[in-house]
């Protein structure tokens, strides 16, 4: 396939950071821009921005001047990590002048003309594009990933929505420092503790699965039906954000055939075949201790949504442990895969 020039916006920040680094021998694309604050604009990226991932910033971005975060770029594809405020009206720009923005931030998730997508999950909503493109009169188009802790928790219900149904769901999350973006949350606020808020996070975990375990008529979504209830947690982890769930479901079944849903959970081939997608989507694991972060999280180069400790609720049906890599599967490895399925299925 030729490859398509593509952008970063908020290039310097940490999820932009791994936008670079997962885009580094991307086989479809190739970066050919990357913006920044107005503090890093007119310098290289090598000097404007400090690298906080592990491993060394590659070669081809070092040199690359830090722009504005404005149209005009030489890229056909952009992917937005900028904060939600800001890409509240630069991403729109973007779309107006017919760029294919793949974003990151909340500002535009929920609207009825903007697919909040996971390939593995409701690649179907990508039909939201054309009436987007109709309705707001662009050429170009934005589509979102969803919060990150959203996203194990949607990969893990879907297979059980899907062959037993789901009444309510309730949620714990474990959150790591790295969903705070860099600097994140100050050291003596986490030495020795845990925050038991986190503005925003409650709200989008509550609405977020519904939207994207919903059924697209090609024009709209319609939520799935069953209730969440959720409270969010910042936990002293660098990656991976922890759920613990509990499942009420509408047709009772045994652990065996809850394990066997997950573990036999496989998208359409034409979502296996993308370059980002991992080669198993979802691992159930059998160890009383497992998933953990620190042992998990790069399951599948990052993309893998990992399940444990599946086991019977003394109050409803089900509850069992989720763990997805936050800004991998969850933030930029999202976005590239969102943008995969877009080139791949002829949308742009």
């Amino acid at each position: 396939m030729k490859k398509r020039k593509v952008a970063v916006l908020g290039a310097t920040g940490s999820v932009g950071q791994r936008f670079v680094q997962l885009l580094d021998g991307h086989p479809w694309f190739t970066v050919t821009a990357l913006s920044g604050s107005e503090r890093t604009v007119g310098d290289t990226y090598q000097r404007g921005c400090r690298w906080v991932l592990p491993g060394d910033m590659p070669e081809w971005a070092r040199d690359l001047p830090v722009l504005h975060s404005e149209p005009g770029m030489d890229a056909e594809i952009v992917f937005s990590a900028l904060p939600s405020a800001l890409a509240k009206t630069v991403e729109p720009a973007f779309a107006s002048a017919g760029y294919q923005v793949f974003s990151n931030a909340s500002s535009y998730r929920m609207d009825v003309d903007v697919p909040l997508l996971i390939p593995e999950v409701n690649p179907d909503h990508i039909e939201l594009v054309h009436q987007q493109r109709k309705r707001r009169n662009w050429s170009g188009c934005i589509v979102t990933n969803c919060n990150c802790t959203s996203t194990g928790v949607t990969v893990s219900l879907k297979p059980l929505l899907d062959t037993f149904g789901l009444r309510r769901v309730f949620l714990v999350s474990l959150q790591a420092i790295s969903g705070a973006g860099y600097p994140g949350v100050p050291a003596l606020d986490l030495a020795d503790n845990v925050v038991p808020f986190i503005q925003g996070e409650e709200e989008k975990l509550e609405s977020e699965p519904l939207k994207m375990l919903g059924m697209c008529d090609g024009k709209r979504v319609s939520a799935a039906s069953f209730g969440i209830s959720a409270h969010c947690n910042r936990v002293a982890v660098s990656d991976g954000h922890m759920v613990c769930v509990t499942a009420e479901l509408e047709q009772p079944t045994s652990l065996s055939r809850i394990v066997d849903a997950m573990e036999s959970f496989a998208p359409a081939q034409s979502v296996q075949e993308l370059p980002s997608s991992p080669h198993q989507v979802l691992q159930v694991r059998s160890e009383s201790d497992r998933p953990q972060p620190r042992r998990d999280r790069g399951k599948g180069a990052g993309m893998t949504t990992v399940v444990g400790r599946v086991r019977e609720d003394s109050l409803l049906h089900l509850r069992y442990v989720v763990l997805s890599h936050n800004t991998i599967k969850g933030a930029a490895g999202g976005s590239l895969q969102n943008a995969e399925l877009l080139l791949a299925k002829g949308v742009f």
